[in-house]
């Protein structure tokens, strides 16, 4: 997980921890500071002090974070930080942890901002696996079943572990959404037949997004799973930007590969 340590970080983290719980994962708390916002001066005594103290006080605000979900979910947090140039330390840690999934708190105010400098952007291009962007009023919550629906195909081997865990932990139907170039291109589903599932076709269009929000609105939707594969048959891949800044849900974004 990466933060900003804003005030809807705990609610990203409860939903990191809902997610981990269902896939047997392990979490990483990762945080980044810019230089900037400590030191105020050039003289490097004082820039070394100042520095030292703020390591104290960063790691106390993530322990006094992590500490009280850690213990009322029962999970173990793994925590690290760092200060520096935020996507470099992003690009270090990502390369050093090899995370299979990388989850993010979600900021409308500013589109696809992260961190202040649209780090959202920036994971999706550098990550390749699954990336989790949460929404701070539509919540995953631990130990309670969640309410899935599926953007198009999950086909890679990758997703396809990931989707069977998530299956075995979600309340029936499952809402698939489906959308198409036209309406004689449509295939028989790929969500599993096993599950009670409602589909729902739409053609793509430009009111595509806003029609799919109205969708997942209406059947209490909190996790929403989107493929973002180079698949060139993916309508949707062009849009995933949009996906993320407008509709009011989780969405797991799958690997890109």
């Amino acid at each position: 997980m990466l933060s900003d340590l804003n005030k809807s970080t705990s609610k990203t983290l409860q939903s990191t921890v809902s997610l981990a719980k269902m896939i047997n994962a392990e979490i990483n708390f990762f945080y980044v500071k810019k230089p900037n916002e400590i030191i105020e001066n050039d003289n490097q005594l004082s820039a070394n002090r100042v520095i030292n103290k703020e390591y104290t006080i960063t790691d106390k605000d993530i322990q006094n974070l992590i500490n009280p979900i850690s213990k009322d979910y029962g999970v173990t947090i793994n925590y690290t930080y760092s200060f520096g140039n935020v996507k470099n330390e992003i690009e270090k840690f990502i390369l050093d942890k090899k995370p299979n999934m990388i989850v993010l708190g979600k900021r409308k105010s500013k589109a696809l901002n992260f961190i202040g400098d649209n780090i959202t952007d920036f994971v999706l291009k550098t990550h390749s696996g699954a990336v989790l962007i949460v929404d701070k009023h539509n919540t995953l919550e631990p130990g309670k079943k969640l309410s899935l629906g599926i953007l198009n195909n999950m086909d890679t081997p990758f997703n396809m572990v990931l989707m069977d865990d998530l299956m075995a932990n979600t309340q029936e139907p499952i809402k698939s959404f489906k959308i198409i170039k036209n309406t004689n291109t449509l295939k028989e589903s790929d969500v599993p037949k096993d599950k009670n599932t409602i589909e729902y076709v739409f053609e793509h269009n430009d009111n595509i997004i806003k029609n799919l929000s109205n969708y997942l609105s209406k059947n209490n939707v909190n996790l929403l799973c989107v493929d973002r594969s180079d698949n060139k048959k993916n309508p949707i891949k062009s849009d995933v930007k949009d996906v993320i800044k407008n509709l009011n849900v989780c969405v797991l974004l799958t690997g890109s590969q």
